[in-house]
C-alpha cells in the first residue's frame, strides 16, 4: 500500500493508505472528507467543552444579553425545561452570555470530558508520529463516540439552534468564522506532491509509478492559491540533530585546544639532542657568570 502523509502547509494532518492504481478523483474525495470530518470533530470537541461547563446554549436573540436585559424584553428561553441534563444541573453562569448556566452534575461532566479526550486522540496529529493510520471509518467512529456522550447525559436532546446538534445534523454555518476558512469544499481540493498538482484526471501512478511501497507527503489546499511550499531537504528534526552534533564538536574542539600544552618539550627527558651532548662532554654548560 502506498503510504501518504497528509499536511496542509507545513503541518502534518494524517496518515493515509492508498494503492498506486485509485483515481486522484477518489483520492482527492477521500483526503478531503477526512480532512473536514477531522476538523468537524475538532469543533464538536470544542463546543462540547462548554456544554459541559455551562450547559446548553441560548436561543439566538438572547445571546450576549445581561439577566436585566433578558428581564426587560421579556425574553425566555422555551428550551431551558426541555433539554435537562441527565441526573440534573449544576449552575455556572456563563459569562460570555452563549449558554444557559444549567451545567450537568459532575459524574455526567466527566462523560462528556473522557469521551472529549478519546475522540481527539483518535483523530489527533500526533498519530503521525506514532505511525497510525487515519481513515473515514475512524473519524466516523470519534464521531458516533460524541453523539453518544450527548445522547446519555442530554437524554432529551439538544436545543435545534445549539451548535452540536447542527454539527451533528450537518446544519452548522460557519461563514464569516475562522473555522469556516479552515475547510475546504471537495469541489474546491487540490493535492499537490513534489511542486506538482496532482490532476484528478490522472491516477496515481502516473505520478509515483507502480510501486505500492512508495511514501510520498502531499499537500491538501483549495484552487487558486499555487503551488504550496516545496519541503525541506531535511526535516526539522534532522537539523536540529545536526546543529546538535556541530555544537558538540565545537565544544570537543576547544577542550582539546585548552588541553594542548606543549610546556613538557622543555623537560631533559624531551631533548633529542641531549645523549649526544653527554657524549662530547658537553653537559650542563651554563653560560654566564657562576
Amino acid at each position: 500500500m502506498v503510504q501518504l502523509h497528509v499536511k496542509r502547509g507545513d503541518e502534518s494532518q494524517f496518515l493515509l493508505e492508498t494503492t498506486c492504481s485509485i483515481s486522484m478523483e477518489d483520492l482527492t474525495q477521500q483526503v478531503t472528507r477526512i480532512y473536514n470530518s477531522r476538523l468537524k470533530v475538532q469543533r464538536i470537541c470544542s463546543e462540547m467543552q462548554e456544554l459541559a461547563e455551562h450547559g446548553v446554549f441560548l436561543p439566538p436573540n438572547m445571546q450576549g444579553l445581561t439577566d436585566e436585559q433578558i428581564e426587560d424584553l421579556k425574553l425566555k428561553d422555551e428550551w431551558a425545561d426541555k433539554c435537562l441534563p441527565s441526573g440534573g444541573s449544576i449552575f455556572k453562569k456563563d459569562e460570555i452570555g452563549r449558554r444557559n448556566g444549567h451545567a450537568p452534575n459532575e459524574k455526567m461532566k466527566e462523560v462528556l470530558k473522557k469521551t472529549i479526550e478519546e475522540a481527539k486522540a483518535q483523530i489527533s496529529k500526533k498519530q503521525v508520529q506514532a505511525n497510525i493510520y487515519v481513515n473515514m471509518e475512524m473519524v466516523k467512529d470519534a464521531l458516533d463516540q460524541l453523539r453518544g456522550a450527548v445522547m446519555i447525559v442530554y437524554p432529551m436532546g439538544l436545543p435545534p439552534h445549539d451548535p452540536i446538534r447542527m454539527e451533528f445534523e450537518d446544519k452548522e454555518d460557519l461563514s464569516g468564522t475562522h473555522a469556516g476558512l479552515e475547510v475546504i469544499e471537495e469541489s474546491e481540493a487540490q493535492l499537490w506532491w513534489a511542486a506538482k498538482e496532482l490532476k484528478r484526471t490522472n491516477k496515481l501512478s502516473d505520478f509515483v509509478g507502480k510501486n505500492e511501497k512508495t511514501k510520498i507527503i502531499v499537500k491538501i489546499q483549495k484552487k487558486g492559491q499555487g503551488a504550496p511550499s516545496r519541503e525541506p531537504v531535511i526535516s526539522n528534526e534532522e537539523q536540529k540533530q545536526m546543529m546538535l552534533y556541530y555544537h558538540r564538536k565545537q565544544e570537543e574542539l576547544k577542550k582539546l585546544e585548552e588541553n594542548d600544552d606543549d610546556s613538557y618539550l622543555n623537560s631533559e627527558w624531551a631533548d633529542s639532542h641531549a645523549l649526544k651532548r653527554q657524549f662530547h662532554g658537553v653537559k650542563d654548560i651554563k653560560w654566564g657568570p657562576r
